[in-house]
Order: C-alpha cells, then structure tokens, then sequence
C-alpha cells in the first residue's frame, strides 16, 4: 500500500474559496440511537477539485475505497469519508426502526411534530452556513445551495407546521360523543434520495418522523455527504432534545440494487420513498406492491410553462431561465414552453437575452448557475433529433470550457433554446416528449387560432403530458387565469405569473400524477403519504341502541 502523495498529483487549490471547517468530516453509520463503523469507507472529493482535475480526483477517490492508498496526509479535496454500511448493519437498521416505530408513535402529535419541527427548523437556521457549505462541496452552485436552504426553512417553519397539524388531526363535538378525524402512522418508512439531491430530499423525507414512524434513509454512495451530515448534525440532536426512542431514526450509506432489495424482502418495512427516473421507478413501485409495500414515487418532471399573449415577458422570461439551473439537472424545473403565436417571437428575444446571465464558473462563486455535465452525448443527440424534425435553435448548442470558450470537449453546456412551431406534432421531438436533464429548453409556438380555441389547446396539451411535477401559467386577463386554474389538473403544484421553482410554505415541493408520482401520485407531503386516516368516536355516555335508531328518530322529529 503506498502513500497519496506518491500516487496522485496534489490538487490545484488557487482560487478557491475558504474550505469551511478546515477538516475532513466523518460519517458512521447510525442505527439504533449509535454509530456503526464499517470496514469500507466512501470517499467525498471537493466538486471544485473535480473541476479543477477530474482524472486525478477520480483517481485518488478510486484508490482509496479499493484500499490501495493509505487515508493519510489527505489532501484538503478530500472533504468527508462515509462508512459503507453491509448487510448486517441494513438488517440492523431495519430491526431497529421496526422496535422504535410504535414507541415513537405513541409520542403525543404537539411532540412529534410541533415540538420536533421547531428544533429542526432552529438548527436549520443555525447551520445555514454549514449546510451552503457542505451543499458546494457536492457541486452545487452557492446560489442553489441557499435556495434548496430557504425551501427547507418555509418545509419546517410555522406556517407549513400549522398546515401539517391541521391536517393530522380534526376534531369535532357531536351531542355525547368526541369525533376525530386523525391520520395514523404506517410504521417503518425507508428514504431513497436521489444523488442530485440527496440533503433536502432527505430532510423532506424527515417529515415522516412527524407523523410517528420510524425512518431508514439509505445515503446513495454517489453523494452521500450532504443526507449524512443533515440528518447527523441537525436531526439527530432534534430527535435526542425530544426524547425520541434509540432507532426512530437509522441512516445507511450503500449500493441502491441490494438495499433496495434487502428492503422488500424486509417483514419490518411498511413504505418506501423512491427517488429517481420514471424508467427505473415504475417497474420498483410493481415490486413494491407485490411485496406488500406502500410504493411513494418521486420521479422525473417534464414540466411546462404556458405564456398567454398579455403576459408580463420580461418576468416570464426571467422564471424561464431557471430551466437552465444547475444545468437542467433538477426535476422541477420548466422543461418546455407553448406560447401564444401573438407573442412568440418577442418572448424568444426576452428568454435568448436573459440567458446571457446564466453562465458556468466555480460552484462557491456568487453568480454561478451552470454545473459541469460530464456526459453530454445524449443531450447532443436530444439536440440533433429536434433539429432534424423541424426545430430551430434559438441560442446554445455547444459544448463549452470554464471560461465559455466553445470546446467539443469542454465539460459545461451553454445554454440551448429551440423553437418548435406548432403543437400538433410537437411531442414527436425528444425534447418535448421526455425529462431532458440538460440546459435544453423547447419552446412551442402555437399556430394561430382564436383565442377561445387556443385556450382549449393550451390546457388540453398541459393536461396530456403524461408527466405531472408541477406546471405554470403567464397570464394576466383574470378569465383567462381562471381557466387555466380551474381546468389544468395534471401535476402536484400550479403556479401562475411566479417563479417556477420558487418555494412557498404551505405548498408542496414535490409531487405530483403520471410518470411523476406513479399510479398512487399526488402533491408529495410525506408526513401525509406515510400515514393513514382513521375516524375515532369517544361516547361521553350514550347508549349503543340510540346510536342505532335514535338518528332517525330525531331526523323525523325535525322534519315535523
């Protein structure tokens, strides 16, 4: 075995900003109220080192987690090692869960879920800086960091607190009788993130404590920095304060095919929380339901943006650039516009204009948006399928370097707009029919009609997208956005003249019908999917054949 520095040449560190805590942090295990160790150990490099070097980075990441370099004298790229749990810890998590859940369910609600919220939310806001930190370490651009930050606070603040306790429990007074309405917790709950978002994916799915089950939550082995140090440092301590019982909440780190397996197998697991591709996630929500599993499916988004010919350009273009946040490669963002024939032309100048702000760089600089793509083949070929069927390309296309030089092998991807013209045909483009994951945005004119037959077209092709994340709508008649509101029914949130993926407390941030959420899909609040309604009567002293036949009795008395 030999040392780092003989194998792997030391990482460019100028530019740079500060490195946070100055060490490389560390993350066991956590099962049953404890850490477990692991003999192998997932190794977290520093997204700004990849950029600066990815062979050398990948390289040394490899020869660690093989075991060929000794962990010492790192370098500061190294940012977090991760214990890579085995089967017996996933075996031990799950028990543990399964021995925690009904203690944990039988914490009165206002602890669960008011008193344990508060705490979350405070060390939230206390760690804010911590959480940016760790959150541009796995790549994320500063500015997206501190907005997934802000989408966590209004999920955990006051306001969506309040929401959720109205809707675990209504309570009503009948003559004799105390009537609830109360929803039941399901019991154990497993949490798969994704890996481009796995630190806010995992404390949305905190919320399932919440409503009294107990939690797995597999960090994926591609990035699992950010769900370890989120759950570790902010709800671990919560769940302590609280007195949560030792297993209410387990964290794993692992390969998704076998923890994926060891929980459908599992006697103890009551629902499981998928995140990812709706290719890979319909065929598990079958398995799960063979399995006996309540399948909760947070899948791709194709989400579309309608801009009616009174809307405000300028904004609407403005919100039509956060398609290119992060590079595409969120599910929430716009994925394609139809646009009002009257206005179409002046709308593509106002998005090609504001696209000009969105630009590559470091993910610690301030007004960075673009991420590296290291794979661009397939949004080539995206591209080269919607030139070949008709679509026009408005601005983008390449392949570009740090400093937005155009390189066949540069490692970002300018931001691409192409105009498809037409809505009939249009969902025979890639683009417009799929989940893209790139910088890659369809814009679809209409052709011209009257205005009441556009109308008709406009929610009837929102309403076909066999997607339903969420969709938004650019309008300013109030007839017009009355019946985009009353009439769009596809997808878990609707939003008109708003940011498209602006957070709101209340509102889900997730969610929604089609290849989205699966065939049980809706608006994605896990403190709700993961728990169940009961009705509840409390008799104060009535007598069980009045309860019988006495209703009619003074149904007939009043009609009298």
């Amino acid at each position: 075995m030999t040392s780092v520095d003989q194998t792997v040449p030391k990482l460019r560190e100028s530019g740079r900003r500060p490195a946070g805590p100055g060490r490389m942090r560390t993350f066991s295990s956590y099962v049953n109220g404890a850490a477990l160790d692991s003999e192998d150990w997932v190794y977290v490099i520093d997204a700004d080192a990849l950029l600066d070097d990815a062979f050398a980075s990948l390289t040394l990441k490899r020869k660690l987690e093989r075991g060929l370099l000794e962990p010492v004298g790192l370098p500061p790229s190294v940012v977090a090692k991760i214990a890579k749990a085995d089967r017996k810890t996933v075996e031990l998590a799950l028990e543990a869960a399964a021995s925690a859940a009904p203690l944990w369910a039988a914490f009165p609600l206002e602890t669960r879920l008011e008193q344990l919220g508060r705490l979350i939310h405070a060390g939230i806001v206390d760690r804010a800086e911590d959480i940016v930190d760790v959150l541009v370490q796995e790549g994320h651009p500063l500015a997206l960091a501190r907005w997934q930050v802000s989408g966590m606070l209004d999920c955990f603040g006051p306001q969506s607190l309040g929401f959720y306790r109205a809707q675990m429990l209504q309570e009503f007074r009948e003559r004799d009788r105390q009537l609830s309405v109360r929803r039941l917790p399901d019991g154990v709950v497993c949490l798969n993130p994704p890996q481009n978002a796995p630190l806010s994916s995992s404390l949305l799915g905190v919320t399932s404590l919440m409503a009294g089950n107990a939690l797995v939550v597999r960090a994926p082995r591609s990035a699992p920095l950010g769900a370890m140090f989120i759950l570790h440092e902010i709800v671990v301590p919560a769940l302590d304060e609280v007195g949560a019982p030792p297993g209410t909440l387990n964290v794993v780190c692992g390969d998704p095919a076998p923890m994926l397996s060891a929980w459908l197998d599992s006697p103890y697991v009551n629902d499981i929380m998928y995140f990812g591709s709706s290719e890979n996630g319909l065929p598990f929500e079958e398995r799960c339901v063979a399995a006996g599993k309540k399948p909760i499916l947070e899948l791709a988004g194709n989400d579309t943006v309608v801009v009616w010919k009174d809307a405000d350009l300028e904004l609407a273009a403005e919100a039509l650039t956060e398609s290119f946040y992060g590079s595409g490669q969120l599910c929430m963002i716009p994925n394609q516009v139809v646009v009002h024939p009257d206005v179409a032309e002046d709308l593509i100048k106002h998005v090609v204009r504001a696209v000009g702000h969105v630009r590559p760089g470091h993910a610690w600089e301030e007004d960075v948006l673009l991420t590296p793509v290291l794979r661009n083949e397939k949004f080539f070929a995206c591209l080269r399928d919607a030139v070949e069927k008709g679509a026009e390309i408005a601005c983008g296309g390449h392949a570009m370097q740090l400093d937005e030089t155009r390189d066949p092998a540069g490692i970002f991807l300018e931001p691409t707009v192409v105009v498809v013209r037409g809505i009939d045909g249009a969902r025979e483009i890639q683009a417009v029919r799929s989940e893209t994951f790139f910088p890659l945005l369809p814009v679809v004119i209409a052709d011209p009609e009257p205005d009441d037959v556009l109308l008709d077209r406009f929610v009837d092709y929102v309403n076909s997208n066999a997607y339903g994340l969420r969709n938004s709508v650019w309008a300013q008649d109030s007839s017009v956005v009355d019946a985009f509101v009353s009439r769009i029914n596809k997808g878990g949130l609707l939003k008109v003249n708003d940011s498209h993926i602006g957070f709101l407390p209340f509102l889900p941030t997730h969610g929604g019908t089609g290849l989205t959420g699966g065939v049980f899909g809706e608006a994605n609040y896990p403190i709700l999917r993961t728990s169940h309604l009961q009705g509840l009567s409390v008799s104060l002293g009535s007598r069980p054949r009045e309860a019988v036949f006495g209703a009619w009795q003074a149904r007939q008395s009043r009609n009298r």
